[in-house]
């Protein structure tokens, strides 16, 4: 550990996130959202979302070097992006397109009950490789992306642009980690083949890092339809075993081109697997991490357990903000998945992504003292 500090790109998706926020901690979804019905609610929690803002705001809280790559459009979304950004001293990788509209999502985050996002991709539809230029990434070491499936930019034509983005990350020596969303299937991205575009893609990518749900709607959408009659009203990932439903699609992914894949398994846990240390001796050379250390892994990681639960918004994110930090400070992978699923655990603690965040030093000594 305790490596000079690695420059990371934070890139992909950036929207404003509007939540409002429930007043009752019992309130059912039904109660909440009936037709005709005029629920009360507190004042709106509004923040910046996306990958770009949640894991990379999240790698600059937590004390990384690292430039956020996002679009904007020229509207008040926009501004208050911007605005947000500037406060950390973040914006200046933001591109602004005259031309669109910025993305949005409204969060529907009743207490007890997983989000439903209502959302506009606005001008991420627009985002291509070449929105990230060769000297920003001639100056890092990490480029993590995340979201394509919500830029259509990056996922039409079988990933062409995801594909260039990460080829040219590797030519020139960084370590690089992918991000996935949720899919609506009756959307324009949920008709696409998302196992050729991965295959495609993942011999370029080091760190793998998608939630169970993203990935088996993207790997096997038969299994993911049993999973959905299996779970019936309760969450999908409450239903899964990690050695019959969660190995096998971390196993197609390593088979695909990935190095090391994290998924994370919502509030069960997370799942680290990692290829063998001839496969990781491709990982980019900026990133330090030992292939034999990190070799052949393989382990569930449990959830631990927060004190309040407000909101999931930003946790998957956040939590692999610290995996990677951890990571590229030279912490072993056992290390960087307690240290992820501990970050995940403060986020929940808010209604944003950031609010819970707490220094990996100190999540270090909670853990070590029996959390």
């Amino acid at each position: 550990m305790n490596q000079p500090s690695k420059r990371i790109i934070s890139a992909g998706h950036i929207c404003i996130d509007v939540t409002p926020v429930f007043p009752h901690a019992h309130l059912s979804f039904a109660e909440a959202l009936s037709p005709g019905k005029l629920t009360h609610v507190d004042a709106a929690d509004i923040h910046t979302g996306g990958s770009v803002a949640n894991t990379g705001l999240a790698l600059k809280l937590l004390g990384a070097d690292v430039q956020l790559a996002g679009k904007v459009g020229d509207d008040p979304f926009g501004a208050m992006i911007t605005d947000r950004l500037r406060k950390y001293g973040a914006e200046d990788g933001l591109l602004v397109d005259k031309s669109g509209s910025s993305s949005y999502s409204v969060v529907i985050a009743p207490p007890g009950v997983d989000r439903i996002f209502l959302h506009h991709p606005g001008v991420n539809d627009t985002f291509i490789s070449r929105d990230i230029p060769e000297r920003m990434l001639e100056n890092a070491d990490h480029l993590h992306f995340g979201y394509p499936p919500l830029m259509r930019r990056m996922y039409e034509n079988n990933g062409d642009e995801l594909v260039s983005l990460f080829r040219r990350a590797k030519l020139l020596g960084l370590s690089t980690s992918l991000d996935m969303a949720a899919i609506d299937p009756a959307s324009e991205a949920g008709q696409l083949d998302w196992r050729a575009i991965l295959s495609l893609v993942l011999p370029y990518v080091d760190f793998f890092v998608p939630s169970i749900e993203e990935l088996c709607f993207m790997l096997d959408r038969p299994r993911y339809n049993q999973w959905l009659q299996r779970a019936g009203e309760n969450e999908i990932t409450r239903i899964l075993d990690p050695e019959t439903d969660i190995a096998p699609l971390a196993e197609d992914c390593l088979a695909l081109g990935a190095r090391v894949v994290l998924l994370k398994c919502g509030a069960p846990g997370m799942y680290l697997r990692t290829a063998g240390e001839a496969a990781l001796s491709a990982v980019g050379s900026r990133s330090g991490i030992s292939p034999a250390q990190w070799a052949d892994q393989c382990t569930f990681q449990p959830s631990f357990k927060p004190a309040k639960v407000l909101s999931g918004t930003g946790a998957g994110d956040t939590s692999i903000a610290a995996f990677l930090l951890s990571m590229l400070e030279g912490s072993p992978p056992q290390e960087c998945i307690q240290l992820a699923a501990a970050t995940g655990a403060c986020c929940v603690e808010a209604y944003d992504a950031l609010s819970g965040l707490k220094p990996l030093s100190e999540l270090r000594e909670r853990i070590r003292n029996g959390w």
